[in-house]
């Protein structure tokens, strides 16, 4: 059983809070998109609200990549959002750190930096290994609670997750709460139930397949994207070779073979793409995916319009469906029609959950609405779908608890 921000006694308590609020950066360092930050408002307005003083804690980017930057800007969009001043301090567990977080009074916020800054934080640990860091015991005298509001980091097992809920009182913030709710309780769900299976995380997405359809929670599973292609070529497609090159270069060759015992499993319950579009004198061309030419041919960059009409019409006599990954490369206008189609169609079933990560990101920027739910986490999502446990939430499930909060 997990606890809620509705179990905590917030009031005067100094709450750390884990968000993830890993956002695309411009080339000067700021925010270039703030919708991580967003979904987490509710949960620290709440506590804000309940005179808690909050110590946001985050990460951003990877260690040598262009959006390794600090917290600053992240501190900066909170306090427009929230309405209130919201300080930053550049440290995470240090003594500024530990003093920024003693000075708030109640209804306060500060950020702390960027937890990967340290390379603690970009380490797997066991929680109790994990309560040793150095992150978990120097921000441990200062908090009185923790709330767990990332939820597209809770397959990660790192100290900000796995650790401090090991020593403190800890928390579901709103995120969690919804998604755990949500996607925990997918076989409730009605039937027929489609997934809708796209993107490049091949060997996720056939977890995720295999899981399903063993368990009978697919009546029916949808395949497009690199995903798709993937099941093409195990279904003996010759999809040429810069299709096939591209599958071998990002490592996803013995998926083939996966996706083939899959296919003899529960071919049955599985579509596969029936046309593929590619590019040909700069414009979109569509082929039948036994039409395309051998050899050193065009890509396959989205999924065609036969395909779209017969995935339709499989998703017109649903009342549930799941869908993870693009159908294609929506980021080209040429190839973004089988995405945007697609997950349109979707939205007029009763019950529509979308994986979020690089779906999430797909479905802003073609402006594609009306899901019953729009998950924050990826890795996260396509986990709890294959009923794995995330450790960050069983880090939960484990965590002390101090006295329910006064009704």
């Amino acid at each position: 059983m997990i606890a809620t921000l509705d179990d905590l006694d917030v009031e005067g308590t100094t709450v750390g809070v884990r968000v993830d609020v890993n956002s695309p950066i411009d080339d000067d360092d700021t925010l270039a998109d703030d919708a991580r930050l967003r979904a987490h408002v509710d949960t620290l307005a709440e506590l804000l609200e309940r005179d808690g003083r909050v110590a946001v804690l985050a990460h951003q980017g990877r260690p040598g990549g262009d959006e390794f930057v600090s917290l600053e800007s992240h501190a900066e969009r909170l306090s427009e959002l929230l309405g209130q001043p919201v300080d930053y301090v550049d440290a995470t567990f240090t003594d500024a750190a530990r003093e920024a977080v003693r000075d708030l009074e109640d209804g306060d916020c500060v950020v702390l930096e960027n937890t990967r800054f340290y390379s603690e934080e970009y380490m797997e640990f066991e929680p109790e290994r994990a309560a040793r860091t150095h992150l978990v015991e120097g921000l441990e005298p200062v908090l009185d609670a923790y709330v767990n509001d990332a939820f597209a980091a809770a397959h990660r097992s790192q100290p900000s997750l796995v650790g401090l809920p090991t020593v403190l009182p800890s928390y579901a913030g709103r995120v969690m709460e919804s998604e755990l709710d949500v996607l925990g309780s997918i076989e409730e769900t009605d039937e027929p139930r489609v997934y809708v299976l796209g993107g490049a995380k091949v060997s996720d997405s056939i977890d995720v397949a295999w899981s399903v359809l063993e368990k009978g929670l697919a009546d029916h599973v949808l395949t497009a994207g690199v995903v798709g292609n993937v099941f093409l070529i195990a279904d003996g497609v010759d999809l040429g070779d810069a299709s096939s090159d591209f599958i071998y270069d990002q490592g996803y060759w013995d998926e083939i073979d996966r996706a083939a015992d899959l296919l003899d499993a529960h071919g049955d319950r599985i579509a596969l793409p029936r046309d593929v579009a590619v590019d040909r004198d700069g414009g979109r061309h569509e082929l039948g995916v036994n039409a395309l030419p051998p050899g050193d041919g065009e890509s396959a960059m989205d999924i065609g319009g036969s395909t779209l009409e017969y995935y339709r019409r499989v998703l017109e006599d649903a009342e549930t469906v799941i869908l993870n990954g693009p159908a294609g490369v929506f980021e080209d206008d040429r190839f973004e029609t089988g995405t945007r189609q697609l997950y349109d169609a979707a939205t007029d079933i009763p019950t529509s959950i979308v994986g979020g990560g690089d779906t999430a990101s797909a479905l802003r920027q073609l402006g594609v609405e009306g899901f019953s739910h729009v998950s924050t986490g990826g890795g996260a999502a396509l986990r709890m779908l294959t009923a794995e446990s995330l450790p960050a939430v069983t880090a939960l499930e484990n965590a002390p608890q101090q006295p329910a909060a006064d009704d």
